[in-house]
C-alpha cells in the first residue's frame, strides 16, 4: 500500500516556532517494506544476471576448475604450462598478496577463472553451432540419422544442467538472410497457380528484374543489418506493421482467448477473479525471478523466451505518427473497469502478495460499488477502440496534466487491465451458437469495456467465466498461451474454491477498498469518445464470428492418416474455401521462428501447387481413393516442408519484407516487391498452441480444455480462421468475416470446413467417434 499513501505521509504546518513535521508511521512502514521489496527484487534480478551470463557453466564448476589447478600443485604438475608462473610475476608485492604462497593462489585462481570463462565461451559457441543445425526437422518420424542422433546427445549433453527463463538466449542462432535468388524462386512457385499464364509471366519478367537490378544493392544493406542487429525482422516488424499502423486495434490486430469451456470451477465472478489474479502475479513473480522453463522443441532446443519480458505492466501508447510500447520494470496494482467506472486495485500489502480471499473481497466491493460513472467516464476506452491519430491528439489535449493524467497513469503503468462484465457467456454444447456469442464478447465487446492499448485485458463475465483481449504488438499468441495454461492450471488444481464457490481463506477485513479514479472529461473530449466509439461500433456490428466444437475427430484420428494434424487441417481449408468461394486464393499461415533470437514469425504460404491438385481431384469426383490418397500425401508433404523451411529462415515473406523496408530507407522503387507487399490474405489462419506447460495430464483430465481463440478478418472480403486441435477427438473453431462482403459468410464457411474434414477422412476409411 505504500504508493497508495506516499502523497500523505509526510505532512507539514507552518508555527509561529517553524515548521511542524507529522509523519505517518504507518505509512512509513509500507514505505520501508517496499523498498526492501524493490531491492530485493533488485537482488534477484543481479543474481540471475550472473547465472545467466556464466550458463552453461556455474559457480561449482569454477570451484571445480580452481581446486584441480591448487590440488595439481601439490603432486609437481602445472597444468598451467607456465602461465601460473607468469601471473604471479606480475602481482603486486604488498598487501594482500605479500607472502609468495599467498601470491600463488592469487595466481592459480585467476588462471583458473580464465579457463573456466573461456570454457564457457567454448561451449555457449558450440551448443550455439549446435543450435544451427536443424537437419532434424527434416527428416521423417521414425528414420533419424546417425548425425541427428550424435546431434541430440551433444545437444542434451552441453544444456544439461537446469536452464533458467533466459540462460539460452545468446546461445541462439541469428535468424539467418536468404539468398534473393532462392527466396524469388519460392515467391514465384507459391503463387504459379493462382494466376493465369499472362499475369504470370508478368510478374515473372518484374521478379527476374527485381533479382537482377534491385535486390542486390538491397540484399548487401540488410545483410549488413544481420551482422549487428541481434534479428533482421523482429524490430522493423513489430515497428511497420504493428506500432504504424492508424486503424483500430479492436478487431483488426487485438486477437481474443477463452476459458476452460467444458469444465467450470464456481460461479461467484469476484472469487474467480481472486484465484486467476493471484495466479497472474504469481507467474509474474517467476517471470521476474526466471524459474520458468524455457519452451523446449522435442525437450531439446531451447526456444527463445525474449517476448515473455513485456508480458506484464505494458501498454501501447497511441502517437500521430507511430505508437510505442512503454513496458515498466513492475507494477503494484490492476486498473479495473465496471458499469463505466474505473478503479486501482492494490496487488500488495507492503510487500505481500494479497492472498486470492483478499483479492476476492476487494472485487466483490467494486461490484457492490452502487456510485455512478462520471460524466464522460463510461465510453472513456472507446478512445483506444477507434482511430489511434484520434486518440494520440485527444490524449495530448485532454489527458496531459491533473486528475486526468493521473487516472490515465493510473490505467496505463497497471500490470494488466481488468473488465468486469455484467453479461454471462459460456459454452452451451447444446447451443452451438452460445460459442459464437463468447468469442464476439471477447473480440469487442460492447466496444468501451476493454482497454485495448493494454498487453492484454482480462475479462470476467456475471458467471465467473473468463478470458483474455490482448495487444499484438509485444508478443505472439504463444506466449500469452503459456501465461494462460499456467493460469488455468493454477486456479483448478492448486487454489481451489470452498463449497460455496468462494476462494479458500480468511479476508483481511481491513484492507483499504479499491481507489476510484476521478476524471474531469470536458464536453470537447466527451464528443471525441462519441466518435471514437462510433467507428469502433461500426466495426464490431460488421465481424460475424462463428465458432464450432468440431466432435467427429481430432489428432487421434489424422495421426492414423499417418499425416500432421496440422497438414490435414490445412489441405481441409482449401477444399472448404475452394467449395465456399470457386476459385483459390494466398494463403497465410502463421509459423514461429523463435528457434532463432528474438524470433517472431514467418508466413506459410499454405496454398501450394500440391495441395489445388488435390482439391481440384476431388471435386472432379470420379478418381480413385488410392489416387486421392496420394495427392493428399504429396499435398501434406509439401505443407510439412514449407513449413520446416519458414521456422528454420527460409521462409519468403518477411525477407521479402525487410527487402521492401530498405527499398524505402533508399528511395529506390520496386514494382515487384509493391506488387508482393499490396496482395491480399483473403484467408489467413493460425493453429492455437496448446500444452506447452504440463501444469496436468490431459489423458486425466479431458474436460479441461480450453476452447483457442480467434482473431477478425485480415481482409474486408476474406476470412479469418483459428483452430486448435484440443485432444485425441475434438478440434475447435474459429471463423470470421464481415458481414458487409456479400462474398463471405463465416457460417457457410464453417460448415464447409466440416464437411471437408469428413470427407478427406473418408479417404482413409478411418471409422470416426460420433458426434
Amino acid at each position: 500500500m505504500a504508493e497508495a499513501h506516499q502523497a500523505v505521509a509526510f505532512q507539514f504546518t507552518v508555527t509561529p516556532e517553524g515548521v511542524d513535521f507529522r509523519l505517518s508511521r504507518e505509512v512509513l512502514k509500507h514505505v520501508y517494506l517496499s523498498v526492501i521489496r524493490s531491492w530485493k527484487k533488485r537482488l534477484i534480478r543481479i543474481k540471475n544476471g550472473i547465472i545467466r551470463g556464466v550458463y552453461p557453466g556455474s559457480p561449482t564448476s569454477w570451484l571445480v576448475v580452481v581446486m584441480a589447478t591448487v590440488g595439481s600443485s601439490y603432486y609437481n604438475l602445472d597444468i598451467s604450462m607456465g602461465l601460473v608462473y607468469y601471473i604471479q610475476r606480475w602481482l603486486p608485492e604488498g598487501r594482500p598478496s605479500r607472502t609468495p604462497y599467498t601470491r600463488r593462489l592469487f595466481s592459480m585462481a585467476i588462471f583458473s577463472t580464465g579457463v573456466w570463462m573461456m570454457g564457457i565461451f567454448f561451449f555457449r559457441q558450440s551448443l550455439k553451432l549446435l543450435l544451427s543445425y536443424h537437419g532434424w526437422m527434416f527428416e521423417m518420424h521414425g528414420q533419424t540419422s546417425h548425425l541427428t542422433r550424435v546431434w541430440a546427445v551433444c545437444v542434451r549433453l552441453l544444456s544439461s544442467r537446469r536452464p533458467m527463463l533466459y540462460s539460452f538466449q545468446t546461445s541462439l542462432p541469428k535468424l539467418p538472410v536468404p539468398s534473393v535468388p532462392a527466396t524469388v524462386h519460392r515467391y514465384l512457385e507459391s503463387v504459379e497457380h493462382l494466376l493465369d499464364d499472362e499475369q504470370y509471366y508478368r510478374m515473372e519478367a518484374l521478379a527476374k528484374e527485381f533479382e537482377e537490378k534491385t535486390a542486390p544493392r538491397l540484399q548487401k544493406y540488410l545483410v549488413l543489418k544481420s551482422w549487428w542487429a541481434t534479428n533482421y525482422v523482429s524490430d522493423w516488424w513489430e515497428e511497420y506493421v504493428y506500432l504504424r499502423g492508424r486503424n483500430p486495434l479492436m478487431v483488426n490486430s487485438n486477437y481474443y482467448v477463452m476459458d476452460l469451456v467444458l469444465v467450470k470451477n464456481t460461479d461467484v465472478q469476484a472469487a474467480r477473479l481472486g484465484n486467476v489474479v493471484h495466479a497472474m502475479i504469481t507467474y509474474r513473480r517467476k517471470l521476474d525471478r526466471e524459474e520458468i522453463k524455457p519452451v523446449m522443441a522435442l525437450g531439446l532446443v531451447p526456444m527463445c523466451s525474449w517476448q515473455m519480458e513485456r508480458m506484464f505492466n505494458t501498454t501501447r501508447i497511441p502517437g500521430k505518427d507511430t505508437d510505442v510500447l512503454q513496458h515498466l520494470p513492475d507494477s503494484r496494482h490492476v486498473a479495473v473497469y465496471h458499469k463505466g467506472r474505473f478503479f486501482k486495485v492494490w496487488l500488495y500489502e507492503g510487500s505481500r502478495l494479497l492472498k486470492p480471499r483478499d483479492l476476492e473481497m476487494q472485487f466483490q466491493r467494486i461490484l457492490d460499488d452502487p456510485s455512478p460513472p462520471q460524466p464522460g467516464e463510461e465510453r472513456l476506452a472507446a478512445l483506444t477502440a477507434g482511430g489511434r491519430v484520434e486518440w494520440a491528439q485527444a490524449r495530448q489535449a485532454f489527458f496531459g496534466s491533473g486528475k486526468n493524467k493521473a487516472a490515465l497513469d493510473a490505467i496505463e503503468r497497471a500490470a494488466f487491465f481488468v473488465a468486469l462484465d455484467e453479461e454471462s457467456h459460456h459454452y452451451d454444447p447444446e447451443n452451438e451458437a452460445s460459442l459464437s456469442l463468447y468469442g464476439k464478447a471477447l473480440l469487442h465487446g460492447n466496444c468501451y469495456n476493454r482497454w485495448f492499448d493494454k498487453s492484454f485485458t482480462l475479462i470476467s463475465f456475471k458467471n465467473g467465466q473468463l478470458g483474455l483481449n490482448t495487444e499484438h504488438a509485444w508478443a505472439d499468441a504463444p506466449i500469452i498461451g503459456h501465461l494462460w495454461e499456467f493460469v488455468l492450471g493454477t486456479d483448478s488444481f492448486h487454489l481451489g474454491y470452498t463449497e460455496t464457490g468462494h476462494c479458500l481463506g480468511k479476508p483481511n477485513p481491513v484492507l483499504p477498498p479499491p481507489q476510484r479514479l476521478k476524471w474531469d472529461i470536458p464536453e470537447q473530449c466527451q464528443a471525441v469518445i462519441e466518435s471514437s466509439y462510433q467507428v469502433a461500433k461500426a466495426l464490431a456490428d460488421d465481424v460475424e464470428l462463428y465458432c464450432f466444437q468440431f466432435l467427429p475427430f481430432g489428432k487421434g484420428l489424422i495421426k492414423k492418416c499417418r499425416t500432421s494434424p496440422d497438414a490435414f487441417v490445412q489441405i481441409a481449408l482449401q477444399l472448404a474455401h475452394f467449395r465456399d468461394r470457386g476459385k483459390f486464393c494466398l494463403t497465410y499461415e502463421a509459423s514461429m521462428t523463435r528457434m532463432f533470437r528474438e524470433g517472431r514469425t514467418e508466413t506459410v504460404r499454405s496454398c501450394t501447387r500440391e495441395s489445388t491438385a488435390f482439391v481440384q481431384a476431388m471435386m472432379q469426383g470420379h478418381h480413385l481413393n488410392k489416387d486421392l490418397q496420394h495427392l493428399f500425401r504429396k499435398a501434406a508433404e509439401k505443407h510439412q516442408n514449407m513449413y520446416r523451411l519458414a521456422m528454420t529462415g527460409a521462409g519468403i515473406d518477411r525477407h521479402l519484407f525487410c527487402l521492401y523496408v530498405v527499398s524505402k530507407y533508399l528511395g529506390v522503387e520496386s514494382p515487384f516487391l509493391a506488387e508482393v507487399l499490396s496482395e491480399p490474405w483473403r484467408l489467413s489462419t493460425s493453429q492455437i498452441a496448446q500444452f506447452q506447460i504440463r501444469m496436468f495430464d490431459p489423458n486425466k483430465y479431458p474436460k479441461h480444455l480450453g476452447a483457442g481463440g480467434g482473431f477478425g478478418p485480415v481482409a474486408d472480403d476474406g476470412y479469418g480462421v483459428s483452430y486448435m486441435i484440443a485432444g485425441e477427438d475434438t478440434i475447435f473453431f474459429h471463423v470470421s468475416s464481415k458481414f458487409s462482403s456479400s462474398e463471405t459468410n463465416a457460417q457457410r464457411f464453417g460448415n464447409q470446413i466440416r464437411q471437408a474434414l469428413l470427407d478427406i477422412a473418408n479417404l482413409f476409411q478411418v471409422p470416426k467417434a460420433d458426434g
